[in-house]
């Protein structure tokens, strides 16, 4: 009797919580529409404040909704049935575990969901579809949909990329043309250099020979070979 009374309490509790919850979700989810679906009012500032606060609170209802979803799936009832033995025991003392157990348990899942909001950067990716709305609606052409032939649309998609990627070639094209063209005319100066300095080296070999030349002829001339014969 104890066993289902307590169960009874745990399950109307959670009930309760979980109509709380729905209430919540749908009007979070009613007002946003309601804000979304006037169009005159998107280009007032505080519209637009207006409207981001409502979807990151819809998204926060729409994840609590699944959050108590969640942890309907650890009731009480459930966690007694896996502990049997030990609730029949001490029900007090397994329904005091149960309690610690799914609070450091929705603890976790709510950090666990707000880290993924802050490295998400949701409330950017927020504004930034605030924007597309905007120029959307400010755009007189027709928004791009589907052909229905995925690789047309495929190569649609890639076309831009492989454009920008053909014109990022051509200028590093150009780009190393000019280097080379660079390097070419310092090469060939350097060449032109080293011709130059052979040349001087040979005229200086060749002006040098003469000189040794002439100086072995004067040499001879004032001192004959005779002159020393004994």
């Amino acid at each position: 009797m104890e066993e289902n009374s307590v169960s009874t309490q745990k399950e109307a509790g959670e009930k309760n919580d979980k109509d709380d919850a729905e209430k919540q979700t749908e009007a979070a989810t009613g007002e946003a529409s309601s804000q979304m679906s006037n169009p005159g009012d998107v280009g007032k500032p505080t519209e637009e404040t207006t409207v981001r606060f409502n979807r990151l609170k819809l998204f926060d209802k729409v994840m609590q909704k699944s959050l108590n979803k969640f942890m309907e799936h650890a009731s009480f009832k459930g966690f007694a049935s896996m502990f049997r033995p030990l609730y029949k025991k001490n029900p007090q003392r397994m329904e005091s575990i149960h309690k610690q157990f799914t609070e450091e348990l929705q603890r976790t899942i709510q950090e666990d969901i707000s880290r993924l909001i802050e490295e998400g950067m949701l409330e950017f990716k927020l504004n930034e579809l605030d924007k597309l709305e905007i120029a959307a609606k400010n755009n007189p052409n027709p928004a791009w949909r589907p052909s229905g032939v995925p690789e047309e649309d495929f190569c649609s998609f890639l076309k831009k990329y492989y454009l920008k990627q053909e014109g990022y070639m051509r200028r590093e094209l150009v780009k190393i043309q000019a280097e080379n063209a660079a390097l070419a005319q310092k090469v060939q100066a350097g060449r032109e250099s080293i011709a130059q300095a052979e040349q001087r080296i040979s005229t200086a070999v060749d002006e040098w020979k003469v000189s040794v030349t002439e100086f072995e002829r004067l040499a001879s001339s004032f001192c004959p070979a005779d002159v020393f014969d004994v």
